[in-house]
């Protein structure tokens, strides 16, 4: 009997210990609730928290950040890597919080997930927030391809433009391809602005010095190969998703000129899926919005939530 007990003592830790998350919270808990989905699959909210959390959480917020689980800092070798998973533990952290309509501020492939919880629990939520979030992914790719192609065109450089032929003819729904696209875009600087303001330098600057640069950088191999695989998330169009949720609630978006994952074209696609007025086009400011341009985020946040 004692060894059953014991036996089943060891199963319930391993099962509580399965069930944890990384969450940080900044503010007051009876201020208006916000959390934040972070971009990858793979990485993790460290560079969201360290810059931005606490300055919107000083705007009256109460915010939440957290790694998904098994990526970043919420390590579990039993992860998923589903939506399904995925939108559970969402649900998980508002009960634990006690927070009946959250905003939620979905980053990069955060904004997916935003956008897929608030299609399957739209009563539990105000308002999306998508922070350079990709629509369609596949518009993206051959949006990095034209642009690469573009650069190495004017370079010359034929070396590079045959890879980009090569790169056309993979298969464009494997990760492999998909992998490839955002390593050039990596290369190419798609992720930086053409010019960064003092202050968004001073924020870079500043990120280094603080215990979340380390994981800042990292990258989860886990987390993009386990939604590749259950979900095909590098095939998604969420064009039909955003236009409906539009409908039943606020859906705003928030995009760097100079992010080089996005044409015009998209943006202008966007507005017209959410409407030209909840779009925000922000000058010298590419992938991280949210640090870029700070101070435009923050306004916007506060003007429109």
């Amino acid at each position: 009997m004692r060894k059953f007990v014991l036996l089943l003592l060891l199963m319930l830790a391993h099962a509580i210990s399965a069930q944890q998350l990384y969450i940080r919270t900044f503010g007051s808990e009876q201020a208006k609730p916000m959390l934040f989905l972070h971009g990858g699959p793979g990485y993790n909210s460290a560079n969201f928290e360290a810059s931005a959390a606490q300055k919107l959480a000083d705007q009256g917020c109460f915010v939440i950040v957290y790694d998904r689980r098994g990526e970043g800092r919420s390590a579990d070798e039993n992860a998923k890597f589903t939506f399904e998973e995925t939108i559970s533990d969402v649900d998980r952290i508002l009960s634990e919080y006690k927070i009946p309509k959250v905003t939620l501020i979905g980053h990069s492939f955060g904004g997916i997930v935003a956008t897929y919880y608030a299609q399957k629990h739209p009563e539990k939520v105000n308002a999306v927030v998508l922070v350079g979030a990709p629509i369609s992914l596949q518009e993206s790719f051959a949006n990095i391809i034209e642009r690469c192609r573009k650069i190495y065109a004017d370079k010359n450089d034929q070396s590079s433009l045959g890879y980009m032929d090569m790169l056309e003819k993979m298969d464009k729904n494997s990760l492999e391809f998909s992998s490839y696209c955002f390593m050039y875009a990596m290369q190419n600087g798609f992720y930086k602005p053409g010019l960064i303001t003092p202050d968004a330098q001073k924020i870079y600057d500043d990120l280094k010095k603080t215990p979340e640069y380390k994981y800042a950088t990292q990258m989860t191999p886990q987390g993009p190969k386990g939604f590749w695989k259950n979900e095909n998330y590098t095939s998604l169009d969420l064009s039909a998703d955003i236009s409906d949720l539009s409908k039943k609630m606020k859906v705003i978006g928030l995009y760097g000129r100079d992010d080089g994952l996005y044409s015009e074209n998209q943006i202008e696609k966007l507005s017209k899926l959410i409407g030209k007025d909840h779009v925000f086009y922000i000058e010298n400011s590419s992938h991280n919005v949210f640090i870029d341009r700070q101070d435009e985020f923050l306004k916007i946040i506060k003007s429109q939530i």
